[in-house]
Parts: C-alpha cells; sequence; structure tokens
C-alpha cells in the first residue's frame, strides 16, 4: 500500500463544509503546469479515473481503477490513514481556528517547562517561522500553531531547542496537555534551522498521534503473525501499533527505495507507506510546479516497484486526502481519492468504480491475508485480482 500523500482527484460532495469547492489536487496540477507527464501512471490507467491533462485514458490498463470517498469527517492524514485501514472514525477530531485556549496553553507551559511561547494561531508553517523565528531566536519561546486540521504543532528552532528537548515536548504535549476534549488528530514537532530572513524548516519533522481508536487491519495482521511495515510517517499515524518494522524516511526519494528493499527483501507480509513530499514540500506551499516534479519522479521510478513484484502480490496507490496547490487554501483539501491497483495475474484491469469509502482498501487487505475481520469497508480483492 503505497499512499501518494494529498494527491486528491477531485471535491467530495460535502467539500462546501470545508470551503473546499473547485479543489481537484492531480486535475489542477496538470492543468496549471500544462499537462503531466506520468507515462507509467497513464499505463497503470490513472488517466482513466479523471480527465487529467497530459495523462491519457488507457485502451488496457495494467492495473484496475477508481476513487474513493471519506467518510469520516475530515480531511487530515490520520483519519485519511486509519479509515484507509478500515476504521471509520464517526466523530471528527477537534479544530481550533482561532487558536488554543488560555487555559490549554498554561497547562502546556507547566507541563513542558516552557517559559513562555509565541504565536497560538492558524497559520502556515513556512510563513509563522518568518513572522517569529527571530523572536524565537531571541527569547527561546517554542512557535505553537494550528491549521484546518486538528493539530497542535510546535515549531522550534533546533539550536535553541534541540531535537530530543522538541520531541519531549511534543511527547508531553500529545500524552498530559493534549487530552479529553482537546485531544487533537497530531501533535507535530516542527524544527528549523537558519537565521533572521533565511530561516528554513528540516526533515527531521515527527507527528505524535492518538492510538487508533478502534480495529485497523494492522492489529489483524500482527495478530495473524503476518509480517507489517511501515515506511514514511505511517508508524507516527498509528501511534506504532500493528508494526513489526518501522522505517523513517526524510523524503520521498528515500522512501521509494526502502519501498524497492523491502519489498525485495519480503516472502509474506503487508508493506504501508506514505511518501509525504506532495504534500508537505508542495501542496501546502502552493507549489504547483513542484508537486508537478514529484509526481513525474514517482512516475519514473514505478518501473522497479512494480518489478520487486510477484504472481501473487498486490500493489495498492492511492491516497489520504487532497492538497490542492492552486487554490487559494493552504491546508488540506476535502476529496476523493485516485486508488490504482496493480497485479500481475489480472491485466488488463478493470474499474472498480467510485467506492464509498477509503475502508474498502483495509478490507480488501484483510480479503487478500483472509483475515477474520469486522473492519469497516466492502473489500474489491475479487475485481482486481
Amino acid at each position: 500500500m503505497i499512499i501518494l500523500d494529498g494527491v486528491g482527484i477531485g471535491e467530495l460532495p460535502d467539500a462546501h463544509r470545508y470551503a473546499d469547492e473547485g479543489s481537484n489536487t492531480l486535475c489542477n496540477t496538470a492543468e496549471a503546469v500544462g499537462g503531466l507527464h506520468l507515462p507509467n501512471l497513464e499505463s497503470l490507467g490513472l488517466g482513466n479515473i479523471a480527465a487529467i491533462k497530459g495523462v491519457k485514458p488507457s485502451a488496457k490498463p495494467l492495473a484496475s481503477f477508481g476513487k474513493m470517498a471519506e467518510v469520516s469527517r475530515g480531511k487530515d492524514s490520520t483519519t485519511g490513514h486509519w479509515e484507509l485501514a478500515g476504521l471509520v472514525l464517526e466523530k471528527e477530531f477537534p479544530t481550533f481556528p482561532d487558536g488554543f485556549p488560555d487555559s490549554l496553553m498554561r497547562e502546556f507551559c507547566e507541563r513542558t517547562g516552557s517559559k513562555g511561547y509565541l504565536g497560538n494561531k492558524t497559520a502556515s508553517g513556512t510563513a509563522i517561522i518568518k513572522e517569529l523565528g527571530g523572536e524565537h531566536v531571541r527569547t527561546g519561546f517554542p512557535i505553537v500553531y494550528t491549521s484546518a486540521d486538528s493539530v497542535f504543532q510546535i515549531a522550534a528552532h533546533e539550536e535553541v531547542i534541540p531535537l530530543p528537548q522538541l520531541y519531549e515536548m511534543c511527547e508531553r504535549t500529545r500524552n498530559e496537555v493534549c487530552v479529553g476534549d482537546f485531544s487533537v488528530g497530531r501533535v507535530i514537532a516542527r524544527p528549523f534551522v537558519g537565521t533572521e530572513g533565511n530561516f528554513t524548516r528540516t526533515t527531521n519533522r515527527r507527528d505524535f498521534s492518538l492510538p487508533p481508536a478502534g480495529t485497523t487491519i494492522l492489529d489483524l495482521l500482527t495478530k495473524a503473525g503476518i509480517e507489517t511495515v511501515s515506511i514514511g510517517k505511517v508508524d507516527d499515524l498509528f501511534a506504532g501499533r500493528g508494526l513489526a518494522k518501522k522505517i523513517h524516511t526524510k523524503s520521498n526519494a528515500e522512501g521509494i527505495e526502502a519501498i524497492i528493499s523491502e519489498s525485495s527483501r519480503m516472502k509474506s507480509g503487508m508493506i504501508f507507506t506514505n511518501l509525504v513530499d506532495f504534500d508537505t514540500l508542495y501542496g501546502h506551499r502552493n507549489d504547483p510546479q513542484g508537486m508537478a516534479n514529484a509526481l513525474e519522479a514517482f512516475d519514473e521510478k514505478l518501473p522497479r516497484i512494480l518489478g520487486t513484484l510477484g504472481n501473487d502480490d498486490l500493489l495498492i496507490l492511492t491516497a489520504d486526502h487532497g492538497n490542492d496547490p492552486v487554490t487559494p487554501s493552504t491546508d488540506h483539501s476535502r476529496e476523493y481519492v485516485p486508488v490504482l491497483c496493480y497485479a500481475k495475474s489480472k491485466q488488463p484491469g478493470s474499474n472498480i468504480g467510485t467506492r464509498s469509502t477509503f475502508a474498502d482498501v483495509g478490507q480488501t487487505a484483510a480479503d487478500f491475508f483472509d483475515v477474520e475481520n469486522d473492519l469497516a469497508g466492502t473489500s474489491f480483492l475479487s475485481e482486481v485480482m
């Protein structure tokens, strides 16, 4: 399972609830750059899902294709990944569009030992370190901010608050501050370096999620003695639960190499990967050219990934939400996500249509490994293998 983080394919019917009308990460990106060059994804059937400039429909796609709607409320990575793993959330994680209440921030200072804080508002990560980074260096106070998602983000210069201290601060915030009614989906460490006027975020970000609120495909596979491997931030999003091996990567390129290595090594099991650059580096920064370049770089490496698969293997390519770099918003967008399912045993692929929930992926994985379950969703395994 490879999650192209933030690569949505068109607004959901309830996008208006999130001010995401008109969002379409793939199609709008393609239009903005004059067309995408994705020959390998095209051969799998990406152009059969929607009209993407530069990506033609395939008469005989090598993969089964479709798109999926999100049932859970929200549009953040935790919610999306949990639903992909078969867990639908009935209640949305809390958000704080006006910043966190004073009582919570007092608790934050008390629990983390911080003598103060900066920010406490909704902001773009790159914008807030540009605005407050200098004051942070002078005072030593951490920068706290949030977004349209359910996140409590702490930005700090690596030479002012060293990484171990920042991670401990985030862990205490996760376990002792953001609890009860303030249980945000993620507390995120956002380290940066540089000097005033030239601050840049580093790749040492870490996410501290809540444990999943119910059973996921990872729990079921672990119980059944089936190996599970996470690559990228998947480990963080599931609080490490249900994972035998956890590989943290700092870029799409590292993640792709880890996929190839693990897929070549494993005889049986599931690899669950998140490739985050699409979202973090380009969607949140409203950079359609960067998004296009990242998609084309992934496409170029795709044949190497496919080359590791045997006749009994299944590759599922999808996303966890949208993050349209063309719309004014710098937040995630409430979108359908594409799904491509490649198996050597079934070519050409078939149209699996519009699925009513991301959880169909988790249910398909459970069906693939023949594990009894009560996950949400409907398996499409028989249609793709």
